[in-house]
């Protein structure tokens, strides 16, 4: 619970706790949610897990059976873990295990500690699927994900290459070194991430609060043009983004990647490692959207110093960023051919 002093020290998250409180809880919400989109399935139950940091959200296809091969699959912004919902069952199928989190500020996943810094940086998102797997005493996972599960399956694969058989990352390779956030770029790139900016300011924070459904509604249709996305899809998202730190945290994401906001000094060290961009060892699948504008489709040459293992890169055509979403069989063959190149190389 929020103290009144802090509320009063930050007005505007203030007023969206408060407004929060009024809300359904998460877990009420998501049950809502498959009623008011009943030809959407949400992925349920949720279960929860402690770390030392958070109590983590997350699905889990087949939480009895520890021999199966297990796959962690990570979401974007500002997007759910129902992203997943059409990926999971062909993999269960194939006779994997699912892990699906909710990221740190979204859905129900919550920080135990008042104190611990909202940080969205990205040491802090990789750590946490490690994190997650010591609690779920999960030894080793293939890493998949997109946008800002991107950087943080590339970052836990990076520096945890013992705790993964196999990267899936769209767009490639997002670790970033903090001495280029300034670097000179193309005024066409940084006119599609126009959002990046609008969230450093006072009225990108409060307009993000302010109505947490129309800024998913206008992202997803930026940054997927051709994607014929349903409302029914956009209700299934929506109560993930009901998290009461869900604005710190999806402000901060930006903040930290453009050094508007210092890091977590609990993650100090492994962000200078980052800053490092250590290379990815493990065998990877990349793939490219081709319809997604903030970050164009590469044939993957730009990004192949930053892999020394087995890797294949594909060009998905017709598609956005959110490719588990919009074609879900691309991705869920993306990590089976990923799991087929760490046998080959094994």
């Amino acid at each position: 619970m929020l103290s009144p002093l802090c509320l009063l020290s930050n007005p505007i998250r203030g007023v969206l706790y408060l407004a929060l409180l009024s809300l359904p809880c998460s877990s009420t919400a998501l049950e809502s949610a498959t009623n008011i989109a009943d030809s959407v399935h949400t992925l349920a139950p949720i279960r929860y897990v402690n770390t030392s940091t958070l109590s983590i959200a997350y699905y889990d296809s087949a939480p009895s059976d520890s021999a199966a091969p297990v796959a962690i699959l990570v979401h974007g912004f500002p997007y759910s873990i129902d992203t997943y919902v059409d990926v999971v069952p062909k993999l269960s199928a194939k006779g994997y295990r699912l892990i699906v989190p909710y990221l740190r500020g979204y859905g129900t996943t919550s920080f135990l500690s008042p104190s611990t810094p909202r940080s969205a940086e990205q040491a802090a998102l990789g750590k946490d699927i490690v994190d997650l797997m010591d609690a779920l005493s999960i030894d080793k996972a293939i890493f998949a994900g997109y946008d800002w599960g991107s950087v943080a399956v590339n970052v836990a694969a990076a520096l945890w290459p013992d705790r993964c058989t196999g990267m899936v990352a769209a767009n490639s390779y997002l670790i970033q070194n903090r001495q280029t956030a300034w670097a000179t770029a193309p005024s066409a790139s940084l006119a599609t991430r126009w959002y990046f900016y609008v969230f450093l300011t006072p009225q990108g924070y409060s307009a993000l609060a302010s109505d947490t459904r129309g800024w998913a509604e206008t992202l997803w249709s930026r940054n997927s043009p051709q994607w014929n996305w349903t409302q029914a899809q956009l209700d299934a998202a929506v109560p993930a983004f009901r998290n009461p730190d869900y604005v710190d945290i999806a402000t901060n994401f930006y903040k930290n990647r453009l050094l508007y906001a210092p890091g977590d000094p609990s993650y100090a060290k492994l962000a200078g490692e980052l800053d490092l961009l250590p290379v990815i060892r493990v065998p990877s699948v990349t793939l490219d959207p081709d319809q997604a504008p903030v970050f164009p489709a590469t044939n993957g040459s730009s990004t192949a110093q930053h892999f020394s293992g087995p890797r294949v890169h594909h060009i998905v055509h017709g598609c956005g960023e959110n490719i588990p979403l919009q074609s879900p069989q691309v991705f869920a063959e993306a990590v089976m051919e990923v799991a087929a190149l760490g046998k080959r190389h094994n």
